[in-house]
């Protein structure tokens, strides 16, 4: 096709190094390859980026935007890309715009509860930082030790703690945030409490950046509980009776930092995975942990796993045994992965329709003859059905298209989302519309429209 450009690419490129001071930018084939898909995503790049860039700060990224608007290119923001549902896979002729090296540790302030970080610090790291003056930081996705702040915020990530302490967005109190047009925003603060204008905050928690580029965020931390913590373990004759124990354990009063659940076969896979047993045959496997456990929260715990005839119960404050049974579940992913193709999913529903989707899963496996391995967050009624084929044959069956398609219906008919935690990237946002309705889904383009007139930013991703 015959196009009249002002510039070719390769001065765009120039221009582009001219507007980036500090930071980096790389046009070379092996780095378009390099930085093309999200490794864990599903490949879902149209075609290669012009530029992957590094930024360093606010003025690299206000220059970016700046020869992005000029020749109306897509932007891909990116900060460890570790997004599961292709959330910064390239999008043909874009700029992928990379925030990693902006990973600086700002400030831990014990006195106020808060940190304040650049977006490319590592979810591990902060938390490590904070643990050194008496705090923590509670959200847990994960990919804690390989996720940024950034993109944890931009996703709302979730995690094992969500049931005591919520997910990210339950931990933002403030943001900077630069928008298509350049301008810089400081949104919220440091207090706990904010009630003047709108919360355009948490707008941007969650939005993946498709509405401005995170720069800064500030975050509550939480004081690290006295006493002695509690893991333990137990099995149950099926998922349904776990999520029924879960469901008293919840409303018990104790609290509970962690709930997994992990059916007989997650089990079974980590059992080979790890070289230990503790697979019970074709029993569901419960994970929890209490951050503070005294004799009456030991007790109701008991009394519950003894009502729903729980079996294989195990119970420690030991350092090491309590560390032996949590890696049971930080094992999963790896376990289930080793030498097979995979896509693991992200329902949540309300806690009384857990069992039900659990079950309504199990059967669309049986029916179409599918490998599934199902776990999830049964604290807060997230499930993960992961998805598994050979290795030999690297395009997904369109056996497990239909299967998605159906639990992605059953979830909504359930009154639940078909993304709790991991997003909507380009993997989802065809059901924007089904899940959200057609007033909210044209007020979420409105609102693009309104920050992002030009459409740049991370285009294709969390709205269609």
């Amino acid at each position: 096709m015959l196009e009249f450009n002002v510039k070719n690419n390769e001065e765009i490129i120039q221009l582009l190094k001219e507007a980036v001071p500090h930071g980096e930018v790389f046009a070379d084939a092996a780095s378009i390859k390099a930085h093309k898909n999200d490794p864990r995503g599903m490949n879902m790049a149209d075609g290669d980026e012009l530029a992957y860039v590094e930024v360093e700060d606010t003025e690299d990224i206000q220059g970016v935007l700046r020869i992005a608007r000029q020749f109306h290119i897509p932007i891909v923001p990116q900060t460890t890309a570790t997004s599961t549902v292709s959330g910064s896979d390239a999008v043909a002729g874009s700029i992928i715009l990379s925030v990693k090296r902006m990973n600086q540790i700002i400030e831990v302030d014990p006195r106020d509860q808060v940190a304040v970080v650049q977006p490319g610090v590592i979810n591990q790291d902060l938390d490590t930082a904070a643990r050194k003056v008496g705090m923590f930081y509670a959200p847990d996705p994960g990919s804690k030790p390989i996720s940024a702040i950034g993109g944890n915020a931009s996703t709302n990530a979730g995690g094992m703690s969500t049931v005591k302490y919520g997910a990210t967005r339950d931990a933002v109190l403030g943001l900077k945030v630069i928008l298509a047009d350049g301008r810089e925003l400081k949104l919220g603060g440091r207090t706990f409490k904010q009630a003047f204008g709108y919360d355009l905050t948490h707008l941007f928690v969650g939005s993946e950046g498709t509405l401005g580029i995170i720069t800064e965020v500030t975050v509550k931390l939480e004081p690290i509980p006295l006493g002695d913590p509690l893991v333990g373990l137990a099995f149950f004759k099926d998922l349904e009776t776990l999520v029924q124990a879960v469901g008293d354990i919840r409303i018990s009063g104790v609290y509970p930092t962690m709930l997994e659940a992990l059916d007989a076969r997650s089990t079974e896979t980590i059992d080979r995975y790890l070289g230990t047993h503790y697979a019970q045959k074709d029993e569901t496997m419960l994970i929890f942990k209490l951050d503070v456990a005294d004799d009456r929260s030991i007790k109701a715990i008991e009394d519950i796993l003894k009502r729903y005839e729980a079996n294989n119960i195990q119970l420690t404050s030991n350092e090491e045994k309590m560390a032996q049974i949590i890696k049971l579940r930080q094992s999963m992913l790896p376990a289930i992965y080793r030498g097979q193709n995979h896509v693991m999913e992200d329902m949540a529903v309300p806690m009384s329709k857990m069992a039900t989707l659990m079950n309504y899963i199990e059967q669309v496996g049986k029916d179409l003859n599918l490998s599934i391995y199902i776990a999830g967050h049964a604290g807060d009624g997230n499930v993960h059905p992961t998805f598994v084929w050979p290795e030999s044959q690297p395009d997904m069956p369109e056996s497990i298209n239909e299967a998605l398609r159906l639990i992605f219906e059953k979830t909504l008919e359930l009154g639940g989302t078909i993304s709790g935690e991991h997003a909507v990237g380009m993997l989802k946002n065809k059901w924007t519309y089904e899940e959200l309705g057609a007033e909210t889904d044209l007020l979420q383009h409105q609102i693009k429209s309104l920050l992002d007139p030009m459409g740049l930013l991370n285009p294709h991703r969390k709205i269609n």
